[in-house]
């Protein structure tokens, strides 16, 4: 144990690190405030893959020696495989576009190694997201937007719920990718910047259509291209290799700009159309989830972003009485409402909750 941990007055805290850079300087940070930190790695992948692979543990292990802190490698490859990658296969399979960032947040880092840190006796958990967390005054956490728009990572979290939002520490909340990368020089962190890949961390760049092939065989399957006329006018060779809203990569070319509208999985068929044909104001969800435990009363008018780099659109939300299905009615319609991604609620910048795109009528 470090001369750091005895003189510790903060608390213990648990940081999860991948080894880059913003990972890397929420641990330092918590250093330099005085915690006692200990870096905690979660092995989810093999070799070869980003953010969960023993490159990253080891990458984790030289900043936590640089820090003198203590560095933890738990073994996730089976929750991971369990709980993202085989729904993620599964997702496509069915020809919907999944989301393993949430589940992987939900399943993993804000699950399996919150527990881990319970165990260890941590106080706290940490990570490199760009999000906030904040309490009221009767004891409730909330979740809000980062200071930096451009690296907010809220709408990845907004399956959490009380517990985990009572232990969560976001050092990098307020500030912007610059300052961290600044302060990461500055405090001479050993990270060496691998860039911010849109790709998945288990998926080699440009290989998902192989990956999902390899671990689902069944996939690969010959069908028709129609068009918003029903003609056809083209081949496939399996609803994976589309996403509602692709324009690239159709292999055909007729005169116009054509995206994909619609999955068909009952009749192996895509579907295209021009971009005003893919624009659609409503859609179904499913299994929604509500930080507070439950959703605000009266009806729900907030910002709806129905994809990551959404900015979101202005929507008029209506659930179940349970409060697990809704329907998302928005102002304007809104460009591929894609069945298997996430639409996340907000309301002056706090995360409410999301549900699963389940259906667009």
């Amino acid at each position: 144990m470090s001369e750091s941990d005895h003189n510790s007055t903060k608390g213990r805290v648990a940081v999860g690190m991948s080894g880059g850079t913003d990972s890397s300087a929420a641990a330092a940070m918590l250093v330099d405030e005085g915690y006692e930190v200990i870096g905690l790695t979660a092995h989810m992948w093999k070799d070869g893959s980003r953010c969960c692979s023993l490159e990253d543990v080891e990458r984790a292990r030289r900043v936590c020696s640089y820090l003198d802190i203590r560095h933890y490698v738990v073994n996730a490859q089976e929750i991971f495989t369990d709980k993202i990658v085989d729904p993620f296969v599964e997702a496509y399979a069915s020809g919907r576009t999944p989301s393993p960032c949430i589940y992987c947040n939900s399943f993993v880092k804000f699950g399996f190694l919150v527990d881990r840190a319970v165990q260890l006796n941590c106080n706290y958990v940490a990570t490199g997201h760009y999000a906030r967390v904040e309490q009221d005054e009767n004891g409730g956490y909330h979740l809000l937007a980062a200071a930096d728009p451009n690296k907010d990572q809220s709408y990845f979290l907004h399956r959490l719920g009380q517990k985990q939002l009572s232990m969560l520490l976001f050092p990098l909340a307020g500030i912007e990718k610059p300052q961290v990368k600044a302060y990461s020089a500055e405090r001479g962190l050993p990270v060496v910047s691998r860039g911010d890949s849109q790709d998945l961390c288990f998926i080699e760049e440009g290989k998902l259509a192989e990956f999902v092939e390899k671990r689902d065989p069944s996939v690969i399957q010959k069908g028709d291209i129609v068009d918003h006329t029903g003609k056809v006018v083209g081949q496939h060779d399996g609803l994976h290799n589309f996403t509602v809203g692709q324009r690239g990569k159709l292999g055909i070319a007729l005169g116009e700009r054509m995206y994909v509208k619609r999955l068909d999985q009952d009749n192996n068929i895509v579907e295209i159309a021009p971009r005003p044909g893919v624009m659609k104001a409503d859609c179904l969800l499913d299994d929604i989830h509500w930080i507070a435990g439950r959703p605000p009363i009266g009806e729900l008018v907030c910002e709806v972003r129905p994809r990551y780099r959404s900015n979101g659109a202005l929507a008029t939300v209506t659930v179940s009485n349970d409060w697990k299905k809704g329907r998302v009615v928005f102002d304007e319609p809104q460009f591929a409402l894609t069945p298997g991604q996430a639409a996340v609620f907000y309301k002056d910048g706090e995360v409410l909750g999301g549900g699963w795109i389940d259906e667009v009528p």
